[in-house]
């Protein structure tokens, strides 16, 4: 009688292993063979990380194996297990493997396919036609869309963490990880002796000291001395935590009503402010976002403000970005002073604060949380709802939304009560020469990154669409796309997203952006936070006092009264601490531990992605080496996959 190798693997993450019964049958193309229970005398069978073999013996030829299916039934308590993969060798020799990298969760089945990647119309047989189809409408009740607020993106219909379908939950350890890492704060900054000081200012600047140097770190350090200088408040704009909201200023807006007159001091090339800006040296940074918009009111003690400031930067002779003039609010008037350098010490310091508290509320909800970690979440629903696993674009882009939706339904249940091309971006705001802006490294890692990763994509497009024709007929891709678009970006056109793909050029673009997106931009804008906004009067994540509606009254004093409290700063160095720290078992771009795919074209395209990300590696580490502000949150080998954090 024909005899079967079954080779299974189970996964490494805690509580992986189950002592449930666990039961394997075959469908092949002459027949399906009976249920065979995989256990082994004297032996814990699927311990976690085990990899245990077994032989199965079928009673008739079974031809082909189409599919593998295994049943879990209870032994004692209900214990879920977490299979990688099942490989079978045939009774002719030939090896299949049988990807899964799932949770199989009380008594249930699941039912696997070979690991080949294919499209819909690469099966003409029934049963692998009605797999597809039942995978697709499994996963349709699993994955509901849900609106969490209006005007966001849809989410995923899940109140809280333990809602989520099991695949897409924590890892027990990544769960840990994500509570622990804000106690771990606490204790690490030494700073719980001031968690409950709410409404006690600092007494002055030195005094935030008290919070901040428990962790030595060469660019906060850096941010600490250094905070106050117009050099270091421009450098922030092209390499900070929001390296998005500069752009080049072509016309001045009538609601900035500067002169010449006022900045000619600030100017270093004899030309009108107006000059300057024809030859492209003048630089804009506009939070009207933020204007009518009510500050927190969780606090009925504490008074908290939002300004909606506009500042204009230039860049000197030395290729330097400076500000020269800050408005603190959209419509100009008496009470809605211009800002100088020229200005009393402390009126200038503290319009520069008031940009960089919006610029930090800018940061966590449009650049970081809206763009990053929403954006990504939708990619992840509508890859679910309309790709089944067997899809290649479903194999290329799992990796990339790893624990995504997982992180941000944490978020919407504890913390939180025009998306284009990377280039194209650039270049929309006027930032894309490196000639005239030499120091914009976030730009410059950033096109690296996204050649690297485009690159790669197209190589395993061409794979698997032969043509165009082929991208255009591929139902299933066309759903995704659809998905994304009317129900994540709410059918706004404005979104930038389209509705359908009809190319594989434009289909690599897409895929370049979600893998991006994900990977490389989230990790731009969340890992530097430490970095930048650990040093609270650099980064205010409140303001207790509005913003000045004079010039000649600021005083120290005001400043120190204006900015957080003791509390609430010590909850925004832990929160921000937390957030910038990797996970232990953290995958970083080009690390693809599951084996979704079997082909070896696959394979060697993700290693030479690997190699041209070594490469990228290399150039950064290599300019950053004399740098005293090093900008490393681009260099791939500190880019995680996924937002999971």
């Amino acid at each position: 009688m024909p005899s079967y190798t079954v080779t299974v693997a189970t996964g490494s993450q805690w509580f992986a292993g189950t002592d449930d019964y666990i039961y394997l049958s075959l469908v092949g193309s002459a027949g399906c063979s009976e249920k065979h229970l995989l256990d082994k005398a004297f032996y814990n069978d699927f311990e976690r990380g085990a990899v245990d073999s077994y032989d199965v013996t079928v009673d008739e030829e079974l031809g082909e194996i189409h599919l593998v299916r295994i049943e879990k039934r209870k032994y004692w308590l209900h214990d879920d297990w977490y299979l990688k993969y099942i490989t079978l060798k045939t009774p002719h020799g030939d090896y299949i493997e049988f990807p899964c990298y799932r949770w199989i969760t009380g008594e249930s089945e699941i039912v696997l396919r070979d690991g080949r990647a294919k499209l819909a119309r690469d099966d003409q047989i029934h049963i692998l036609k009605q797999h597809r189809r039942k995978e697709l409408e499994s996963r349709q009740k699993q994955y509901r869309w849900m609106e969490w607020n209006p005007g966001f993106p849809l989410s995923i219909d899940a109140k809280c963490h333990r809602d989520l379908p099991r695949d897409i939950q924590f890892d027990s350890e990544k769960g840990v990880d994500f509570v622990l890492n804000y106690s771990k704060a606490m204790e690490n900054l030494f700073i719980n002796r001031f968690m409950h000081m709410f409404q006690s200012s600092w007494s002055d600047f030195a005094d935030f000291e008290k919070i901040f140097v428990r962790i030595s770190n060469t660019i906060s350090e850096r941010v600490m001395n250094h905070w106050q200088e117009d050099l270091m408040f421009g450098y922030q704009f092209l390499n900070g935590c929001n390296p998005v909201m500069i752009r080049r200023c072509t016309e001045l807006p009538q609601k900035l009503p500067v002169t010449t007159e006022m900045v000619e001091c600030s100017l270093e090339r004899q030309l009108t402010l107006e000059q300057e800006v024809q030859q492209g040296n003048v630089f804009i940074v506009d939070f009207e976002l933020l204007d009518g918009i009510d500050p927190n009111k969780t606090d009925p003690c504490t008074h908290q403000f939002l300004a909606a400031p506009i500042c204009l930067l230039y860049k000197n002779r030395a290729n330097k970005i400076v500000p020269i003039a800050i408005q603190l609010n959209q419509t100009p008037g008496e009470e809605n002073p211009i800002f100088l350098p020229s200005d009393a010490k402390y009126d200038w310091l503290l319009a520069k604060i008031w940009v960089r508290s919006s610029d930090f509320h800018v940061h966590q909800t449009i650049t970081h949380l809206l763009r990053t970690h929403l954006v990504s979440e939708v990619f992840g629903i509508a890859m679910y709802r309309q790709l089944p696993a067997v899809h290649p674009i479903f194999k290329l882009l799992v990796a990339h939304v790893r624990f995504t939706i997982a992180i941000n339904t944490k978020a919407r249940e504890q913390l939180i009560c025009e998306y284009g091309l990377f280039d194209k971006a650039i270049k929309a705001r006027g930032m894309d020469s490196t000639q005239d802006i030499p120091y914009y490294f976030y730009r410059d890692d950033g096109l690296l990154v996204w050649e690297a990763i485009g690159t790669f994509v197209a190589e395993v497009v061409g794979i698997y669409y032969e043509d165009d024709q082929v991208v255009e007929e591929d139902q299933e891709l066309q759903d995704f796309v659809r998905d994304v678009y009317m129900y994540g970006m709410r059918g706004r056109k404005a979104s930038g997203f389209p509705k359908s793909i009809k190319s594989r050029e434009k289909l690599s673009e897409y895929l370049t952006v979600v893998i991006f997106t994900a990977s490389a931009q989230h990790a731009a804008v969340n890992f530097g936070q430490y970095d930048w906004c650990s040093w609270i009067p650099n980064a205010p994540p409140t303001m207790r006092a509005p913003p000045p509606t004079a010039k000649g009254v600021v005083t120290i004093e005001q400043i120190v009264e204006t900015l957080p409290d003791r509390g609430r700063s010590c909850w925004h160095l832990g929160a921000v601490w937390a957030l910038s720290q990797f996970q232990e078992n953290e995958l970083f771009l080009g690390m693809y531990p599951e084996e979704h795919f079997i082909e070896k074209p696959v394979k060697e395209a993700m290693a030479r992605f690997r190699k041209a990300l070594e490469a990228i590696v290399s150039v950064i580490a290599e300019r950053n080496k004399h740098k005293k502000l090093p900008y490393y949150y681009l260099s791939p080998d500190r880019i995680p996959n996924s937002v999971a954090i």
